[in-house]
């Protein structure tokens, strides 16, 4: 140090040292390093709370990942499902169309195996008189009860769909 630097720092001690008490000052005092220890200190804790913060964000992001994961695997199964059953709606009302646009009655009991991108259907199709009756007791003739159930396999569990329609034929 300097002679005019070294003379500046030794008033300015005694400046200081004078406000607050009548003791000489310390020239050498550990006073000054405490607060730089502290100051350290504070810096670790703050990097390993951060270090604690982005293991958190990692964590929740996990989570949230795997929460998106399993919605998008629902929503494709309930996708996958739909058209299943769209198509096996589509093949009732093909064959319904069919039997009704036949010119004898329906066939008392028929059974056909269909291929489709989702497996075989097995289509059970049944007939019987529906013995329907006026409000004056007058048994209705010609009228046919036709029942069409699909049945398949969704993920090896048993599936099946059934409509009921009627079919007149005079004679």
């Amino acid at each position: 140090m300097q002679q005019g630097e070294r003379q500046r720092s030794n008033e300015v001690m005694q400046r200081w040292s004078s406000g607050i008490s009548n003791t000489p000052t310390l020239q050498h005092s550990n006073t000054p390093m405490a607060p730089a220890r502290r100051t350290q200190l504070r810096a670790r804790l703050k990097s390993a709370f951060a270090l604690y913060e982005v293991l958190l964000g990692v964590a929740i992001f996990a989570i949230g990942c795997i929460a998106i994961a399993r919605a998008v695997e629902n929503c494709l199964n309930a996708s996958t499902i739909s058209a299943e059953e769209g198509a096996v709606r589509q093949i009732l009302s093909d064959r319904m169309a069919v039997v009704q646009a036949a010119p004898g009655p329906p066939d008392e009991e028929k059974q056909f195996k269909i291929k489709s991108n989702y497996g075989t259907i097995r289509l059970i199709q049944k007939s019987a008189l529906a013995n329907l009756t006026e409000e004056d007791k007058t048994l209705l003739s010609g009228i046919n009860l036709v029942t069409l159930t699909a049945q398949w396999q969704h993920a090896g569990v048993p599936q099946s769909k059934r409509i009921q329609f009627y079919v007149y034929r005079s004679g």
